[in-house]
């Protein structure tokens, strides 16, 4: 065995190393709260909205508002997202203004949370009067996964085969309906992807739905998008540095784990329907 064969075979047992140490740390952190967390979970903490903060009742009202507040995002930041990565992957020139949008673009996802929680606490709540609300909460999660849904969904355009563009345009469709019809379709798993990252990041995201959506410990529903909401991500910080009972710390643990499973839950329904997609198309492939 020659050195460049032992070289690669060390290169390789220290790529897996690294792939099963990362897979190892997701399963512990996960194992880890499944077992500190699963004792918390009943009907009642599932169902009910708490009684006093983090003693008895449940935390009804911080799932129902996580949810809100990631409909409204998404409702926000997917077409937006989406229509801001057609522009760029099928219309923009390839110019120095164009590269500056991708630029302020990444440089968009990587601004810290807690700045566009302040933005948001500024621009939505104050300057725009919409108040600390759902609604507030809502956008300015939107405005955090934007970059990642245009980055993401620009990338999955781009990886559609010109060749598609090419048969279509030949057929005598237009632009626009090769866009909708092809290169969209053909592009959608990637798409779903970026949504699904953006998902998780917003699900979770505590300092800007502090700032714009509410305390976290509100006990009752909203009414209207108008109204502040309680938060699971909120929820769990709170009991974690406030709390002083192991009771408290518990149900924090509880609430991460209804987390965690809410995030998966919609993981899963968004990979289900993809599948369904391409099971679908090619059975008209087939036909």
């Amino acid at each position: 065995m020659n050195r460049g064969e032992v070289a690669e075979k060390l290169v390789k047992a220290g790529l897996l190393g690294a792939a099963l140490i990362s897979v190892a740390v997701l399963l512990i952190v996960v194992a880890y709260i499944v077992l500190k967390g699963v004792g918390t979970i009943n009907l009642e903490f599932l169902t009910q909205a708490q009684y006093r903060f983090g003693r008895g009742g449940g935390i009804f009202p911080q799932i129902i508002g996580s949810l809100g507040l990631v409909g409204v995002c998404l409702l926000f930041a997917v077409p937006l997202g989406v229509a801001s990565a057609i522009y760029l992957a099928e219309y923009a020139p390839n110019n120095l203004v164009t590269e500056s949008v991708r630029f302020f673009v990444a440089c968009l996802a990587g601004i810290p949370s807690i700045v566009i929680g302040l933005f948001g606490l500024v621009f939505l709540v104050y300057y725009l009067h919409l108040g600390v609300s759902l609604l507030s909460g809502g956008l300015a999660l939107g405005f955090m996964i934007l970059p990642w849904t245009v980055r993401a969904s620009e990338e999955a355009i781009k990886a559609v085969p010109q060749s598609y563009r090419e048969a279509s345009l030949a057929l005598g469709v237009t632009k626009l309906q090769t866009i909708r019809r092809i290169v969209l379709k053909s592009a959608y798993p990637g798409i779903i992807t970026g949504v699904l990252l953006g998902t998780g990041k917003a699900i979770g995201e505590t300092a800007v739905v502090l700032l714009t959506a509410g305390s976290g410990l509100e006990s009752f529903l909203p009414r209207s998008i108008f109204d502040p909401v309680a938060s699971l991500p909120v929820y769990v910080y709170l009991l974690a540095t406030t709390g002083n009972t192991s009771e408290q710390l518990e149900r924090a643990f509880g609430a991460s784990l209804v987390l965690i499973t809410l995030f998966l839950l919609m993981s899963i329904f968004a990979l289900v329907l993809r599948d369904r997609y391409f099971k679908r198309m090619r059975g008209r492939g087939g036909g």
